[in-house]
């Protein structure tokens, strides 16, 4: 009787605990945007290649529909073209022992964030309410099928991961000139 009861509950749960997981990711993601931020290099390459990883897997969705493809390559592209400015923006501070950080751009990343979530609550809204009534959405492509919403992942994404690649080789080359006027 209480497995049956716990059952019949889950289903109802798992919108709750799905909105709970993205706020937490996206309090992370805002936390990262503000402030000095400590330079880890293990973590940041850990991250440019799972960044990578997931890009290359973006774009399969074009043995599914090309226009998908297409919205998430300008997103890409876009992406690192702004990460190019964010890096110009960020200021890079080399501490005494393990404190080497940066300070990024406060704006680009919070409104990269914001527009991706933004984005997805949209998404989520007109689908929701679609799938509620029963019906195709009125307005917008049909679930699964929106170039602009792969346009923002690609966006985010990119971002993100020329960022962090950037900033592992600017810190890279001033450690080494660093070294250099230390001999």
């Amino acid at each position: 009787m209480l497995a049956q009861a716990a059952l019949q509950s889950t289903p109802a749960l798992v919108p709750v605990a799905m909105a709970g997981l993205m706020l937490w990711v996206v309090y992370r993601r805002v936390r990262r945007n503000f402030g000095f931020q400590p330079i880890h290099t293990r973590k940041m390459a850990v991250r440019v290649g799972i960044f990578a990883v997931v890009a290359c897997l973006l774009m399969t969705i074009g043995f599914v529909s090309i226009h998908l493809a297409e919205g998430a390559l300008a997103g890409l592209i876009v992406g690192g073209a702004l990460a190019m400015l964010g890096l110009k923006l960020t200021r890079f501070e080399i501490g005494t022992g393990n404190t080497d950080g940066y300070t990024p751009n406060p704006w680009l990343g919070a409104g990269l964030t914001a527009l991706l979530v933004g984005r997805m609550v949209y998404r989520f809204v007109i689908l929701g309410s679609a799938f509620h009534a029963g019906t195709a959405p009125a307005h917008g492509p049909a679930p699964g099928d929106s170039p602009l919403t792969m346009a923002v992942v690609g966006l985010t994404l990119g971002y993100y991961l020329a960022y962090y690649a950037g900033i592992l080789v600017h810190h890279r080359r001033f450690k080494r000139q660093a070294l250099a006027q230390a001999a």
